[in-house]
């Protein structure tokens, strides 16, 4: 099959082939081999993106529209997604390194994302509030305005339909910038927008490094709202480029999330589902529950079961449907993480299975637990972002609490246990924004997701993300006829 890559940014409803940072060079990470090109923007397609989607916003068309004409262009998106599921999920398996399978189900949630969004169009509005004056008072909400919706390599479609779809639910227009590695699903996303009925400079895509995109993009006046999905480092600096004229911002950044196993839990389950709950995507989530706590009486038993079936895992060909885990998606995140590998090594961590490269090309590495290590170790408190956990034990519901919140980050994790009462004690105890009970499964398009601490805040999915991408106003009207 030959796959056709889109190679053009999306700019004010026009197509634009080149651009003024020249180009950036893509490379598959299965095969370590040119993959295409697309134009890098530089500060003069910036600013026509965002004079457009002023424009366009401003406008009114798409702002002011019924509602219902909204929804229907947002519905015709969701059906054109899934009309073209294998030609985005094929392109995100060679893009990303993330196997097939995986890559049709996120364009199906994207899809998902869409159709959500578009139902709740006519749902979500203000209310009416009973005041102590004689006198009605209710409440509006109206788009915020620009957006600019920034997401990151690992799950650069999905993200980007997380981002885009409540955005223009709410009436806005979107600037949508993609991760310079993985813009090819995000441009792609564009054109079917387009398509689908999506005014030109209500959605645009551009591609760029982040060195030149990053800090004019979000700190250019016309920006009315950042929407960042990626790292904390990076959020804190958007966060402070935010601050001189108060542009709304919501973070959705790092994790170091804890996978809880209680000795009345069924340890078996826990470890056959603890390698995809790290492993999935190459390690390469922030929600990875690379943190695995054991209680210490079945802290082998559940060891065992754990390197077992990480030895199970398919590692190979992104496009081959037995794949589980792919490459990492550049040669400089498989050193990163094999940096940390050295360092958990130094510091006294056991190796239980994995950490080496394959003889193929591809930047592949093998899934890696360690075990050994204290919880102030660095592989246990920084996000390495690869196929790598480390195991640690404890002794009692106080110490695996303790243990699960020493990090700085409170994105997800997993608590097993048949106890009801203990779930709910440590699910309200535990410092993090998403929590699954006997499950690995905590991300649903219909609930909020989002973190505590360095994790970020603002929330994704749900209704509660269309409430970020609006300004609320009240308005009072006295009815005491000036009495």
């Amino acid at each position: 099959m030959t796959d056709r890559f889109p190679k053009s940014l999306l700019i004010d409803g026009k197509t634009l082939e080149g651009a003024s940072d020249g180009a950036i060079e893509l490379t598959e990470p299965a095969t370590e081999t040119p993959l295409c090109a697309v134009p890098a923007v530089g500060e003069k397609e910036i600013d026509q993106a965002l004079q457009a989607a002023q424009r366009g916003f401003a406008q009114g068309s798409w702002s002011s529209s019924n509602p219902a004409a909204r929804s229907e262009a947002l519905f015709r998106l969701a059906r054109a997604i899934r009309e073209n599921c294998e030609r985005l999920a094929r392109i995100e398996a060679r893009n990303v390194g993330k196997p097939i399978g995986d890559a049709r189900w996120e364009i199906n949630a994207g899809a998902r994302c869409f159709e959500f969004y578009a139902g709740a169009i006519t749902q979500f509005g203000g209310r009416t509030i009973p005041v102590a004056k004689n006198g009605f008072d209710y409440t509006i909400r109206q788009p915020v305005g620009v957006v600019a919706a920034i997401v990151p390599w690992n799950f650069p479609f999905l993200m980007a339909c997380w981002k885009v779809a409540p955005a223009l639910a709410t009436g806005n227009s979107v600037v949508l910038k993609p991760a310079s590695l993985t813009p090819l699903s995000a441009l792609a996303l564009g054109e079917l927008a387009w398509e689908a009925g999506v005014p030109g400079n209500i959605l645009q895509v551009i591609a760029g490094r982040g060195s030149v995109v990053g800090d004019y993009l979000t700190g250019h006046p016309l920006v009315r709202k950042i929407a960042f999905t990626g790292e904390t480092g990076t959020g804190a600096r958007i966060l402070r480029q935010a601050a001189g004229d108060i542009k709304r911002v919501s973070l959705e950044l790092g994790g170091k999330s804890p996978n809880v196993i209680f000795a009345d839990a069924d340890v078996d389950a826990a470890a056959e589902a603890a390698p995809m709950a790290v492993f999935a995507n190459t390690g390469q989530d922030c929600c990875a529950r690379s943190r695995v706590l054991v209680e210490r009486s079945v802290f082998d038993r559940f060891s065992e079961g754990f390197v077992a079936a990480t030895k199970r895992l398919i590692v190979g060909d992104p496009l081959s449907e037995e794949t589980q885990v792919g490459p990492l998606v550049s040669s400089g995140q498989r050193e990163t993480v094999e940096r940390y590998i050295a360092i958990a090594e130094e510091e006294g961590g056991k190796r239980l299975v994995g950490g080496s490269r394959p003889q193929s090309p591809g930047y592949y590495l093998a899934p890696t637990i360690f075990a050994g290590l204290p919880s102030k170790a660095r592989v246990c408190q920084e996000e390495i972002f690869g196929p790598v956990a480390c195991i640690l034990p404890f002794e009692s519901e106080a110490e695996a609490i303790a243990l699960a919140n020493d990090t700085q980050y409170g994105l997800s994790g997993s608590i097993w246990t048949r106890d009801i009462e203990r779930a709910l004690r440590v699910a309200r105890a535990v410092e993090s924004g998403v929590l699954s009970v006997n499950t690995n499964s905590s991300v649903h398009q219909e609930a909020p997701f989002g973190g505590f601490k360095r994790s970020g805040f603002g929330r994704d999915l749900g209704v509660e993300a269309m409430q970020l991408y609006t300004e609320l106003k009240n308005v009072y009207i006295d009815l005491s006829g000036g009495k």
